[in-house]
């Protein structure tokens, strides 16, 4: 039974995949960035804005940690991915066990690095005067637990890559769930501010976790690995690391970009600034969670018609993903625009953030309706196995045309300068992925190229 839901990728229409992959998805992704969201509700309204700032300088740290599992669990699912769908089974359980050895190892390691260097990681991600200290409290209790959300992040891709996304819906809504019962008691019921918001996290982390392994012991997997597909394979690890890189870059790029902005706004602004921008993220997290959604439905239809050398199928499902995605962009477009003072409003009651806030979300959000297509792109190539363009892809938005607009434009523009790189570099990072992406389609995507399945970009 568990076969016939990996085979159906290749065998029911697109669009009902499509359904079928990314509302699960969304619904998994609405669910973790209304945590996000009503955890910054909370924290701002129950310990006060300094707070939410100093959740924002912790952030990046542990995202990157745990980030390092979603990169092993991307990369590894694609290769997961094609091998279902080529009947290669003893591969697909290979990949699986050494995704779950070097998770381990990696992020393990990481964690005691950031433990040993806390007062030195803080100030450099923006924790600095009134921000440090309950920075340092957040920071240290969520390291704790960022191993075992690597781990649960992993697992939660390879399950999509397995063809059950409402297995992994439920996986992202147990910890959402878990952390926003716990903030109430732990914030609000027994006043434990800071501390109570980290174990709070913490301990959704560890219900997570508990939940996907139950789903690999379980006979609903397809993956029954023993001890034998933990050993490391260098070939296999190799295209995990190649693949899972991307996704790594991008989280490494995601931090890098925390810092600057923490360090720039607060130059400009004080604790103030960097309060808005802590508040705007958060609702870049909660409001593409639709367009995200898609992305992720995408990737194992994608990548195991690719294995299953349909290359039909494939175009099919690029072109049906961008345009969903792009529609999905356009209504959280329109809300943004409509009501940012009211969404404002929610976070904090200080008048100078509500105020100031609204100009600055519209200038983030103005170029939202087209980045589906940069998104959904640059998760083609990681899909198929080409992480050369999938990674230059990946890093175009942040890495190549953001960083360097928000290091120029404050010097001339100040603070506006750093709200006008978002759409600016949204714009043309978009428009080099449809170059890419369009002479993929023409040159690769035709029934002779599909014979043989390449790993490399041509």
């Amino acid at each position: 039974m568990a076969k016939v839901n990996s085979a159906a990728l290749g065998n029911e229409p697109i669009g009902k995949l499509l359904l079928k992959q990314s509302v699960p998805a969304s619904i998994g992704i609405l669910v973790m960035s209304l945590n996000i969201l009503v955890d910054t509700i909370f924290v701002g309204n129950w310990i006060g804005p300094t707070a939410i700032a100093a959740i924002n300088v912790v952030l990046p740290v542990s995202f990157f940690i745990a980030a390092l599992g979603m990169a092993i669990g991307i990369g590894g699912s694609s290769i997961i991915s094609r091998a279902l769908g080529a009947d290669d089974y003893e591969k697909a359980l290979k990949t699986f066990g050494n995704q779950i050895t070097i998770t381990v190892l990696c992020c393990v390691s990481l964690m005691i690095i950031g433990l040993i260097f806390i007062d030195d990681i803080i100030p450099v991600f923006g924790g600095k005067g009134e921000i440090f200290e309950p920075a340092k409290i957040y920071y240290r209790i969520v390291l704790y637990g960022v191993p075992i959300l690597a781990l649960a992040m992993m697992g939660n891709n390879v399950i999509r890559a397995e063809g059950k996304p409402k297995f992994g819906m439920v996986a992202m809504v147990i910890p959402s769930v878990g952390n926003l019962v716990g903030d109430y008691f732990l914030i609000n019921v027994l006043d434990m501010g800071m501390t109570g918001a980290a174990w709070a996290s913490t301990g959704s982390y560890i219900l997570c976790f508990l939940y996907i392994l139950w789903f690999f012991l379980s006979d609903y997997s397809e993956l029954k690995i023993n001890f034998k597909h933990f050993g490391i394979d260098l070939p296999i690890l190799k295209e995990i690391g190649a693949l899972g890189f991307v996704t790594l870059a991008r989280q490494a790029v995601v931090s890098v970009t925390y810092l600057l902005m923490n360090n720039i706004l607060f130059d400009l602004g004080g604790e103030t600034s960097v309060t808005i921008y802590a508040i705007i993220a958060r609702m870049l997290m909660f409001a593409l969670f639709p367009v995200l959604g898609v992305t992720q439905g995408f990737l194992p239809i994608a990548g195991y018609n690719y294995g299953a050398k349909k290359p039909e199928r494939v175009r099919e499902s690029i072109n049906k993903a961008i345009i969903g995605a792009c529609l999905l962009a356009l209504v959280v477009f329109s809300i943004i625009m409509i009501f940012p003072e009211a969404i404002v409003s929610v976070f904090t009651k200080d008048e100078r953030i509500i105020s100031e806030t609204p100009p600055a979300m519209r200038w983030v959000f103005a170029a939202i309706p087209i980045i589906s297509l940069q998104l959904i792109g640059s998760a083609y190539f990681q899909a198929i196995g080409k992480a050369v363009p999938a990674l230059l892809l990946t890093l175009t938005r942040q890495g190549f045309f953001f960083i360097p607009l928000i290091l120029i434009l404050p010097n001339y523009f100040g603070e506006f300068g750093v709200w006008i790189s978002f759409p600016l570099a949204d714009v043309i990072s978009t428009i080099v992925t449809g170059i890419f992406l369009n002479r993929e389609i023409r040159l690769h995507l035709k029934p002779s190229e599909m014979t043989t399945v390449n790993t490399k970009y041509k």
